[in-house]
């Protein structure tokens, strides 16, 4: 995480920061979005869909699945790529959680 200290912080914070910043790229909504919708692993179509430079394209689904948002099956040369289920359903639900922690209150600001 760079120059923070993610010693000091649980795991679960830390993982929800490098989830989170595995999405604060447009390209990375985009891709996530293209596998949500496709139901199903997507090999080659990313490049033609997205508009953007496969090596581009690379570094973004190494970055998502590094985060552990996707996963990949080697199908022969290529690797194909879903959303990993477990992963999105925590995220899921620790977002949720987090979000639903904060009570409206008077508006004090």
């Amino acid at each position: 995480m760079g120059i923070t200290k993610s010693e000091i912080f649980t795991d679960k914070q830390n993982k929800m920061a490098t989830v989170l910043k595995a999405l604060a790229h447009p390209a990375r909504i985009a891709i996530i979005e293209y596998l949500i919708n496709s139901k199903s692993c997507i090999c080659g179509d990313l490049v033609e869909e997205l508009g953007l430079a496969q090596a581009t394209i690379s570094q973004h689904l190494k970055e998502l699945k590094t985060a552990g948002l996707i996963k990949g099956t080697v199908d022969g040369a290529s690797v194909c790529y879903c959303i990993d289920e477990k992963v999105w359903k925590q995220t899921q639900e620790q977002m949720q959680k987090f979000f639903v922690s904060y009570e409206l209150k008077n508006n004090c600001c």
